[in-house]
């Protein structure tokens, strides 16, 4: 990170549902149900994601539904994703569990976080998102 940039972090106890749009890093260890988009993505293992996940690079650890859109990808073995990823450069630790599907670039990555305009929330399924094992 330069001198200049943010960092933000959502904790283990906060459920978003909604989209997340930042010009800044984020780590994540609570569970967002809604896209996000922005600079630099770090998933903590407890966490978990539905949506898609644009960025420049990202480390997830946790549980993804949906589609990852990245130019740099680290899978840790402690993640789990389902779904569509899009990469540049991968890296997947022995142990990681992914279903889906894989494909070198074939999607356009952002130089920087794009803003999103707000509109009009989805009607999402409120119940509560579980991990497995819980």
């Amino acid at each position: 990170m330069s001198k200049n940039s943010t960092f933000s972090m959502i904790g283990a106890d906060v459920v978003i549902t909604g989209d997340i749009s930042a010009s800044a890093d984020l780590h994540i260890d609570g569970r967002v149900r809604g896209d996000i988009n922005c600079l630099a993505l770090v998933q903590g293992a407890a966490s978990e994601m539905i949506g898609t996940i644009t960025a420049q690079s990202a480390h997830m650890a946790g549980m993804v539904r949906g589609s990852i859109i990245v130019d740099s990808l680290v899978v840790q073995r402690s993640a789990h994703i389902v779904g569509e990823v899009h990469y540049e450069t991968l890296t997947i630790e022995q142990g990681a569990r992914v279903e889906g599907t894989f494909a070198k670039g074939g999607a356009e990555v952002p130089a920087t976080a794009i803003p999103v305009e707000p509109v009009e929330p989805a009607a999402y399924d409120s119940t509560p998102l579980l991990l497995e094992g819980e």
